[in-house]
Order: structure tokens, then C-alpha cells, then sequence
């Protein structure tokens, strides 16, 4: 690391185009992700052999390449991604990978990875306790989450230890649950955005009480633009981060080229001007500041409003059968423009073949592909990418130079990781516990757990507290971190002895306290052995794996694990938890989506859990849960709210479908 602090700009790419348009605009280093094991799966990505090319250009330019290798890893996949890995050190040797999953932190230590490893935004290192844990594990670097104000950046990089960096996202696309914390579209149906998979259900029309369906959980992109001048103040903030892996190379251009003017420019009016119009030209969605201002934050969910990317550029007409628009500014040979928003049914992305004057017509050919009804006239048409004749011709001189670079032999890899020691295995009857939320008025059956906050932990007679679990919250912020610290040292004087870490950074508050018990909580995510191996690492005694598994995977994490496991097999799971909130929503009353799935918003602290209003319930598969030999089995309990209808159905999850 540079004692001289200026950042990188990190820029997405997705496929060639968009990387070589990268390097054209002077990025300071570019990130992808391969065909596998990648949290962007719907962009083209990239082969080793393509990559390696691209690679040595970029180190010839001065260029970085990082990997992203940030999805969740099956208990199945765990051989394959080291595999990948080896091959990817061998053949393209980037400066860096981007990791999710635990087990490719182990996986790129047992390899010998020659780059640096960085933990994800999806790894969820939100508070600056966590720091030192992250620094333990041996990430050079922690990508913040992109909900955090400028004093918390600034909490987060007071803390940072020093063999650790900072990333932060300055502009992109805004997910509405915090990332790491979302698991709406694979409640749904499996597809989980862990996996790269996410079909953005938070980007759809919702329904709530009377109103006219709106746009209750989709976010406008964050642009910091001007914002990130006080980020030079902070040397531990490492790198500027750019969101867009699915975007092409005019969006990958334009925005490179404004952040370095930021960068390099920081009290320079002009610069700051010529940047703020090159990011109005960038072909993203409507953008905002978000929270970032603590003294004048926005939400970035306005219901009324529409978030679909690009340039609206017309509306499509009708002249008898043919279906046309014409566009409000000239369109150029290799331009894309969408028909329809993303969520529309029948939206469609066309490439423009011949040059379109302005106010030109552009017939909108049929297509055997779409089915339904044909778009109705009046639906509107963006531009989303655009073919400048410069930037073509700089993408060509750089294709050129690919040219002295030829792709590299292929290197196969004979990897086998390093499987930890089994745990030994009891057929002691699994324990069965309770999740609440306040003490409750009746009889427990089994064992109480309870998450842990004040007000809960204050009506809790200390005869029971030294029995139950208690549960930290699957995400902890950085003005938090004494609270919890202060809260775990009441709840231990009070007898605690038992605590569940819904982050594997949240051990950090407990290297002090040897005598407490540690398990890894359901929202750590561990869903493979050598997750477990390292959760054991941290001082975790057992674990409950992640509630996307399969019963196929479930069957498979559950056969010689390192650590005692449990499962949540009953109860709310929530879709999601989230920092933003539509200022005119209403918490604790029904949601309704296009497809009539029930959901319900409730506040608890700073998080707005989002949860479906129909059950997780495993009951039906007890018999194969045992005898796969879980130990601990927990049920979550919520107050259902009084305007929520009971549901008549429940949720299996993912138990008897494949998470994708």
C-alpha cells in the first residue's frame, strides 16, 4: 500500500468492450467475474484464457484485474472453486480476488493465491469491531456496505487496522436490502442473489392498502460525484468503487472519466462541472446522494417514481400492425435501446443497425422470441448503451494491442483442498429452540433463545438467561458498536453464557471473554466444510447452516462436518433486511406484489426487516433432517401483525427445489 493516499478507481466490466473501455479512460484497476462462482451471473463475463489476455494488457497499461469469486459455495462446489482458483493464480495471476464465502479465504491460503483477497460488500463487514477480525482472516481489503454516511465511513477508517484497506461504492446501482442480507428472490423460487442469481423482486410494482401499485423497494443509483472530495481526507478508504458489471462499455467510459476528474481535481469548479456531465451522460438509472450526507439524508426509495436504467429517448406508436417510435436525439449504428421497463412484460433490447436522425423513425421488428400480447403504444423506449465513433475507435486500438498477447497455454489444476478433522458424532436427540423476540406469557417448549437488546434482556429473569441463546443481529452499524459491546457485558453479567454471531466479524467482541460459548448463526451464511473450518478458526463451538440449502445440499454439509450443525426449520425468515425505507410506506401492514405474494414491513432498530407473510415450516421433513443428525433445530418467532391476513399456506424454501 502507498503512503501517498489516492485511491484507485475501480471499474465493473463484464465483458472484452467494456474492460478495454476501462483501461481507454485510465481506470486504476477493473473488476470481473468468470463464468462460474460469480455474483453477476447475468453479465457475459469471462473464460480464463480471455481473461488472461486481458490481464497482461492491463498490467502492460497499469492496470490492476481483480476476480470476483463472491458467490455463496454449495457444500458440492467447494473442489470445483479451488480448482478455478489454482488455475485462475496459475494462468492469469490478478492482483486480487473478491470473496463472499469463508471458504474461498481458506481455499486461497491452501492454494498459495499470489494476490491479495478481499472481502465483499456481500460478506457484510459492517462495524468497525469486525475490522479486526477481517484483518485475522488475512483480507488485505473490506468493500463497505454502500448504506453507510460519511461519519460512519470516517468510524470505519479510524478503526481499520493496518494491514487493511477500504472500499467504497461511489456510484451504481443500490440493492434495497443490505447486501449479504437478502434472500427475496431465492424465498421465491431458489434463485438466489448469494449465487449470483437475483431476479430483483425489489424491482417490481407493489401494492399497499388503496394505492395505485408503485415502486416500494426499488432504489434510484447512488452518485457521490462531488461527495467523494472529503473521501481523500481518509487514507485507509483504499479505492473508489464503480457498480455495473451488466453495463456497457459507454456507461464504463464516461463514469471512469468523471471520478478520476473528481480524484485528480478535487477544488477545481470546472472539473467538477465537466465530471457531473459526463455522469448525466452515463445511461444509468436516476441517481441521488442516498444517506451519504448524515446531515441531509435521502431516501433513494421514491415510490412514485420510476428507476429504470438509461436515457428515456421515445414512446412506441403504432401504425397499423407495425409497432415504431421516434427517438428525441439521433441514434448511432451499435446503440442499444430497451423497449418497455425491466419489469415489463414483453421488454425487449434492441441493437440499432443503421444511423436514426432525430425525430427519425425506428420501426420495432417482431420477434417470435416474445411472448403475450404485443407492447401497447405509449410504452416508453431508453437508451441504455451508446457506440460513440471515438470510443468505438479507442476500443479497436486497444483490441490491437490484445494482438501481442496472446492467450496462454492452458494450465489444469489436480487441486484437492485440505478437508478440516470431523467433529465427533453423538445420537443425542436434536435440541429444539425457541427465537423470540420478547419473553413470552406462556410455557416454553424446549429450549428459549432470544435476540439480544435491552429491552429483552432487562425482562428476562437470570434463571433463564444463564439457559437460553442469545442472538446478535444479522447486521450491526458502525455508531452501534458500543452498544452491543456494553449490551454482551450486561448479558454475561446477568448469567449469559451462549451467544449466536449472525456475522463471523461479530467474534470480535468476544476475544476477551473466553468463557462465553459461541455458535455461528443462521445468517453467516456457512454453507460448505470449509466455511464451518474457519468459523471454528474464529472460536465458534458449532454452527446452524445457511436456509437457502436444498435438502440435497443440507444432506452433503451434514456428513463429517468439523462442528456440531443446526437448522432453522420453522418460522419468520425474512426476504430481507434493509437500511432504506420508502418515506411513505407503512411498517407492519400487507404489501402485495404483481403475483399477489403477501409481504410485511416492521422496524426494529435501525433495520426494516422485510418478511413474506407465509411461514418457513420443515416440520414434514424431521425424519430426514435427523437423520442427517442436525443437533440444534430453532423456530422464529414474530408477533404477526394485526392488519397481515393469516396465511394458509407455508414455505419449504429450498428444501425440495435446487438452489441455483
Amino acid at each position: 500500500m502507498s503512503n501517498k493516499h489516492i485511491p484507485e478507481i475501480m471499474a465493473p466490466a463484464g465483458d472484452r468492450s467494456s474492460y478495454l473501455a476501462a483501461v481507454a479512460a485510465g481506470a486504476d484497476a477493473v473488476y470481473v467475474g468468470l463464468k462460474h462462482f460469480s455474483a453477476r451471473m447475468q453479465a457475459t463475463n469471462f473464460s480464463i484464457s480471455e481473461l488472461a489476455r486481458l490481464a497482461s494488457l492491463g498490467r502492460d497499461r497499469g492496470t490492476k484485474t481483480y476476480v470476483a469469486m463472491n458467490t455463496l459455495v454449495k457444500p458440492g462446489d467447494v473442489e470445483a472453486a479451488g480448482r478455478l482458483l489454482d488455475r485462475l493464480n496459475k494462468t492469469v495471476k490478478p492482483q486480487a480476488i473478491i470473496v463472499q464465502d469463508l471458504a474461498m479465504v481458506e481455499l486461497a491460503r491452501q492454494i498459495g493465491f499470489s494476490g491479495e483477497v478481499h472481502l465483499s460488500t456481500l460478506a457484510n463487514v459492517s462495524h468497525p469491531a469486525g475490522l479486526e477480525t477481517a484483518a485475522r482472516l488475512g483480507a488485505n481489503r473490506v468493500v463497505l456496505p454502500r448504506e453507510l454516511n460519511l461519519d460512519e465511513v470516517k468510524l470505519m477508517a479510524d478503526a481499520c487496522p493496518k494491514k487493511l484497506d477500504l472500499e467504497i461504492f461511489v456510484h451504481g446501482a443500490l440493492c434495497h436490502c443490505v447486501s449479504g442480507r437478502c434472500y427475496w428472490s431465492s424465498y421465491l423460487g431458489g434463485k438466489s442473489g448469494l449465487r449470483g442469481r437475483c431476479v430483483q423482486p425489489c424491482r417490481r410494482l407493489y401494492r399497499q392498502g388503496k394505492q395505485d401499485p408503485r415502486r416500494l423497494f426499488s432504489c434510484t443509483d447512488l452518485s457521490l460525484d462531488v461527495l467523494t472530495k472529503p473521501l481523500l481526507t481518509m487514507p485507509k478508504v483504499a479505492a473508489w468503487k464503480i457498480e455495473g458489471r451488466k453495463k456497457g462499455p459507454h456507461y464504463v467510459f464516461y463514469t471512469v472519466s468523471a471520478y478520476r476528474m473528481l480524484r485528480d481535481n478535487p477544488t477545481d469548479a470546472q472539473a467538477k462541472k465537466a465530471a457531473q456531465d459526463l455522469l448525466d451522460q452515463a445511461l444509468g438509472r436516476p441517481t441521488t446522494h442516498s444517506t451519504f450526507l448524515p446531515q441531509r439524508p435521502f431516501q433513494p426509495v421514491q415510490a412514485g417514481e420510476e428507476t429504470s436504467s438509461g436515457r428515456f429517448v421515445g414512446e412506441v406508436r403504432r401504425d397499423g400492425k407495425k409497432l415504431y417510435f421516434e427517438p428525441r436525439e439521433p441514434l448511432n449504428p451499435g446503440d442499444l435501446v430497451r423497449v418497455g421497463y425491466e419489469d415489463q412484460p414483453g421488454h425487449r433490447t434492441l441493437s440499432i443497425r443503421r444511423r436514426v436522425p432525430k425525430r427519425g423513425r425506428m420501426d420495432i421488428p417482431f420477434s417470435r422470441k416474445i411472448k403475450g400480447p404485443p407492447l401497447p403504444s405509449g410504452t416508453k423506449v431508453f437508451l441504455v448503451d451508446r457506440r460513440e465513433p471515438e470510443l468505438v475507435k479507442l476500443i479497436k486500438q486497444l483490441e490491437g494491442e490484445l494482438d501481442f498477447f496472446p492467450a496462454p497455454k492452458a494450465k489444469e489444476s489436480t487441486f484437492t483442498p485440505t478437508w478440516p478433522k470431523s467433529a465427533a458424532r453423538s445420537r443425542i436427540k436434536p435440541e429444539n429452540l425457541t427465537l423470540f423476540r420478547q419473553p413470552p406469557s406462556g410455557r416454553i417448549h424446549g429450549r428459549a433463545a432470544f435476540w439480544l437488546e435491552r429491552a429483552t434482556l432487562g425482562k428476562v429473569p437470570t434463571a433463564i438467561a444463564s439457559r437460553s441463546q442469545w442472538w446478535l443481529p444479522p447486521v450491526i452499524w458502525p455508531d452501534e458498536d458500543k452498544r452491543y459491546r456494553s449490551l454482551i457485558k450486561e448479558a454475561v453479567k446477568k448469567g449469559a453464557r451462549e451467544f449466536v454471531l449472525n456475522a463471523p466479524w461479530q467474534a470480535a467482541y468476544f476475544t476477551d471473554r473466553k468463557s462465553a460459548t459461541l455458535v455461528a448463526g443462521p445468517f453467516c451464511n456457512a454453507a460448505n466444510r470449509l466455511s464451518l473450518k474457519v468459523l471454528k478458526d474464529l472460536g465458534c463451538s458449532s454452527a446452524f447452516v445457511s436456509p437457502e440449502l436444498s435438502a440435497e445440499d443440507a444432506d452433503l454439509i451434514s456428513r463429517n462436518p468439523p462442528l456440531p450443525l443446526g437448522m432453522v426449520v420453522k418460522g419468520m425468515w425474512p426476504f430481507g433486511i434493509a437500511r432504506f425505507q420508502a418515506e411513505d410506506a407503512r411498517f407492519d401492514e400487507p404489501v402485495k406484489s404483481p403475483m399477489n405474494e403477501t409481504a410485511f414491513v416492521r422496524r426494529y432498530g435501525q433495520n426494516n426487516w422485510i418478511y413474506p407473510a407465509w411461514e418457513l415450516d420443515l416440520s414434514g421433513e424431521f425424519k430426514a433432517i435427523n437423520r442427517m443428525g442436525f443437533k440444534s433445530l430453532v423456530t422464529i418467532r414474530e408477533q404477526w401483525p394485526r392488519a397481515v391476513p393469516r396465511p394458509k399456506r407455508t414455505s419449504t424454501f429450498n428444501w425440495k427445489i435446487k438452489l441455483l
